[in-house]
């Protein structure tokens, strides 16, 4: 079976793209909802946080993302820190979950991969390019911040054009061009990568 990495910047529409993939069968681990479920449901990592960010990480009941948002995207340390906690987690449960696939592939759609190494691992890469002015107004659309807010966040991460370049595949979902085919295009190439793999 092959392991596909599925990366993109911040609202360059990764889990859209994620889910026509899903539509042709092939199963998609989603790290951000993993490492938020893990972060909610861990004792430890819950108290880990708290110790480092303060009772206000939980205040309400499940963790308070856009108080977090607001220390680490405004701390290379706070960021790193954050990252240093929930990483090694979300890593290990990613790749049991991969270790159960029985697919001709299967994909781990995550923001960060090329950020934080995990490529090593992965078979392919396949990124999803969408242009920054987009990017920005989906993200301040579906997260209800600021502009600068948005910015700020794009900056924590490897440039989208640099990331793109370390891909095998690229998806342009730029509301110009179908996404569906693009996703398509790609699905028969793995199934031949696989295909070829298999045969001895």
């Amino acid at each position: 079976m092959l392991k596909i990495g599925l990366t993109g910047g911040i609202g360059s529409g990764k889990s859209t793209v994620a889910k026509v993939f899903e539509v042709l069968g092939i199963p998609v681990y989603y790290a951000d909802d993993v490492a938020r479920s893990i972060m909610n449901d861990d004792p430890d990592l819950k108290a880990q946080i708290i110790h480092h960010f303060g009772a206000a990480a939980y205040e309400g009941g499940p963790l308070n993302r856009k108080y977090i948002a607001q220390i680490v995207f405004n701390s290379e340390e706070k960021l790193a820190l954050m990252n240093s906690l929930v990483h090694p987690a979300t890593i290990r449960a990613g790749e049991q979950w991969m270790a159960q696939q029985t697919d001709p592939y299967a994909i781990k759609e995550a923001a960060i991969i090329f950020e934080s190494g995990t490529q090593s691992q992965l078979d392919y890469m396949i990124g999803v390019y969408a242009p920054d002015a987009l990017r920005i107004h989906r993200t301040m659309q579906r997260d209800n911040v600021t502009r600068e807010a948005v910015i700020a966040r794009m900056d924590k991460q490897i440039s989208q054009s640099i990331k793109m370049r370390l891909c095998d595949f690229v998806i342009t979902n730029d509301e110009q061009q179908a996404v569906i085919p693009q996703v398509m295009q790609v699905h028969e190439r793995l199934l031949a990568l696989n295909a070829h793999l298999a045969t001895p």
